[in-house]
């Protein structure tokens, strides 16, 4: 039986699968289907030849969520909260993005202010009861809510996090009035202080439920159809996969839901190839790049993840940081007349010129297809209309006052360094050094650009894995169940109550495992693993810090304050025994374990390697080069740039001075050192 991994990306939708019995792997690239990004997930299965009758689990990762969020395309969501509290997700924090502009405005809320209502309730920071909730009034707005035909509604009370009894009367009133209207609560949402991250996250939710409702019915119905009668598992921005039925229900933990899965294939790198433990993991699409940082295996987390500014979404995700910086980020000239690229993006309709889609703007695509960097067949793909390419840069090089081979130039210099500033700024945020990493670069595009962007970061190597262009696909398929519970609990470490911690932590692992057994997780396969969120008393801020499993006890209590100062230290650069240590929140994070795809050496094809020569623009100069066949490449083979590796889905430039290798896994290793200023 096949175990598939399907991205559905803002351009292609890519596959990777593998027979668990035969070891067989086999990929497809089939173009997004926007107006139905189902049809584009049954149509890259048929690409793959793979029947769906025969497929036992298919992991899917999806922007579906992301995208209804970011152009606010979704139903019309209500919220209750406190009287004081209405515009808490539209005030937000008063943090200003751009310091010096006056003209900035915010985001709009993800709520409208109509829909937002206020009840007379009270519960102070205790969690003592200071005003009931006042029934007449709460039926009032659910009659409210019931006119306007509202299908969902988030409920976020002040000071839920620690009695969440009012939320829940709530939430039993409105659904007296509505009972087919989804209502969610922020203290089950996310039950943490901080009233501005917990309202916002809860309105995510609210928000978008009713959309990932019809998108995952319709990717089920669509693919029930075909035959498929396996299990449908679903990308999380954790780094981990759910079922299907939670998904439709927690779709704020599906906000990187594609991009994950780049992120465990990276991780999945760094297990197979030990020499490489820390990996800036990087995916270039159509539309996007996304970066990260893989270190022994596994992805940082963040939990100060924003889909806008100041529109933040606290749940546990990985963190991945995304600027508009793909194969069809559009070339322009601003008002002073500078080259700029991207962020907007030509996607897959009308997607590049070259594709003869109706584009007309030039992209990066076009760029590299006029550098000669891509072949103008896409290994058979598809004829790329080279000409208009041409046409359309130079409508493009006569604003600039460049050639057309000048501008093209240009373009991918300034979109590689709009890559690098990406990478610099997920560096620079973890006060981690590039020097430390290899950069791995994956998505079609990806290793088109890796060497630029590794040079101009001073990262000395790159490494292209056999499977870049469908990598996210590839790290659907090696994902275990996850789910990650987390409870507030706030007490200077000194001074806590061992058996209340106790508690707490034995609730949330048997919370964890009941919803993995729930999935299907046989208990055996279960691990569990505790975490807490601490920080020095009197700060802002938390550091996520391991907590031993097992019970509690005094001398453990002792690790856990070192392992935070060691964390605290790590991450900021500074820690100090003088300030005690306090926990805010506790957590625990339930992993279902799954069979991941085997490893599988390479002897190369067999063919010739080398294809071809062709002129190819590096440096202001054209370079005869020669063109490899990345499949027919050896074990220890090496090669030296400048050069082209194609591959069935992805395509890696070695430019001048640049030195490849090939591993026995098929991985293209390269060695950029001598282009770089300083080895320092």
């Amino acid at each position: 039986m096949w175990r598939v991994g399907i991205d559905v990306g803002g351009t292609f939708t890519d596959l990777f699968a593998w027979d668990d019995e035969s070891r067989q792997q086999v990929s497809s690239k089939v173009l997004t289907t926007k107006h139905d990004r189902a049809v584009g997930v049954v149509n890259a299965i048929k690409a793959a030849n793979i029947p769906l009758a025969r497929i036992s689990y298919l992991m899917h990762g999806t922007t579906t969520a992301t995208n209804a969020l970011i152009v606010r395309d979704y139903p019309d969501a209500a919220m209750v909260t406190t009287d004081g509290f209405r515009d808490t997700i539209e005030i937000a924090r008063q943090h200003r993005e751009r310091l010096y502009d006056p003209y900035q405005t915010k985001p709009k809320p993800i709520i409208k202010r109509r829909f937002r209502y206020t009840v007379g309730e009270r519960i102070d920071v205790h969690g003592e009861v200071v005003r009931p909730l006042p029934r007449e009034q709460a039926l009032e707005v659910a009659n409210k809510i019931k006119q306007h035909g509202i299908r969902s509604v988030a409920v976020a009370f002040i000071n839920s996090y620690k009695n969440g009894a009012h939320e829940v009367e709530m939430r039993d009133i409105i659904k007296e009035i509505n009972p087919d209207t989804y209502v969610v609560l922020s203290s089950e949402t996310r039950p943490v202080f901080r009233e501005h991250g917990r309202f916002t996250t809860t309105a995510i939710r609210a928000a978008t439920i009713p959309v990932m409702e019809v998108y995952f019915e319709r990717l089920e119905n669509a693919l029930k159809s075909e035959g498929f009668a396996g299990r449908l598992l679903i990308l999380k921005s954790s780094g981990g996969i759910c079922g299907v039925a939670y998904a439709k229900l927690h779709p704020e933990e599906l906000i990187e839901s594609g991009p994950a899965g780049g992120v465990a294939y990276a991780g999945y790198l760094s297990r197979l190839l030990p020499e490489f433990p820390n990996i800036i993991h990087t995916d270039v699409g159509g539309t996007s790049f996304d970066v990260s940082i893989v270190e022994n295996g596994h992805g940082l987390i963040t939990r100060d993840h924003e889909i806008e500014w100041e529109i933040p979404c606290i749940v546990p995700m990985l963190d991945i940081h995304s600027v508009g910086a793909g194969g069809g980020s559009v070339g322009w000239v601003d008002e002073g007349g500078s080259l700029r690229v991207g962020p907007r993006s030509a996607g897959s309709s009308p997607g590049p010129v070259c594709y003869g889609l109706g584009g007309i703007e030039p992209t990066i695509t076009d760029a590299n297809l006029l550098l000669g960097r891509i072949e103008p067949t896409l290994g058979g793909k598809m004829t790329l209309d080279k000409a208009g390419a041409e046409a359309a840069m130079e409508r493009l090089a006569a604003e600039v006052g460049l050639s057309a081979i000048e501008t093209a130039d240009g373009m991918i210099r300034i979109g590689c360094e709009n890559m690098a500033q990406a990478v610099k700024k997920v560096l620079v945020s973890r006060g981690r050094d590039p020097r430390d990493f290899i950069l791995a670069s994956f998505g079609g595009a990806g290793a088109m650009h890796a060497c630029f962007v590794a040079e101009s970061m001073n990262i000395p190597k790159v490494v292209m894995p056999i499977h870049a262009g469908v990598a996210s696909a590839f790290g659907a398929t090696a994902m275990d169940l996850r789910h990650d519970l987390e409870v507030f609990h706030f007490s200077p470490v000194a001074d806590a109550n061992l058996a209340d911690l106790n508690t707490l932590y034995s609730k949330l692992e048997a919370d964890a495992v009941r919803l993995l057994e729930a999935e299907g997780v046989s208990r055996e396969d279960i691990d569990t693993n505790r975490t807490a969120q601490m920080r020095y008393v009197g700060q802002t801020y938390e550091v996520e810090t391991p907590v031993p499993d097992g019970k509690l006890t005094p001398s453990g209590v002792a690790g856990i304050i070192e392992t935070f100062h060691s964390v605290h230290k790590r991450e900021y650069g500074v820690s100090s025994s003088d300030f005690a240590p306090a926990f805010v929140s506790l957590g625990v994070t339930g992993i279902g374990r799954t069979d991941a795809p085997p490893p599988i050496e390479v002897g190369g094809s067999g063919g010739e390697a080398v294809k071809g020569e062709r002129q190819i623009y590096f440096n202001g100069a054209w370079h005869m080069s020669k063109v490899y066949d990345g499949h027919a490449l050896k074990p220890d083979a090496t090669i030296d740039g400048p050069c082209i590796v194609e591959y069935e889905h992805a395509c890696a430039v070695l430019p001048p001075n640049a030195v490849g290798t090939v591993d026995r896994f098929g991985n293209l290793i390269i060695d950029i050192s001598r282009n770089l200023v300083s080895n320092v």
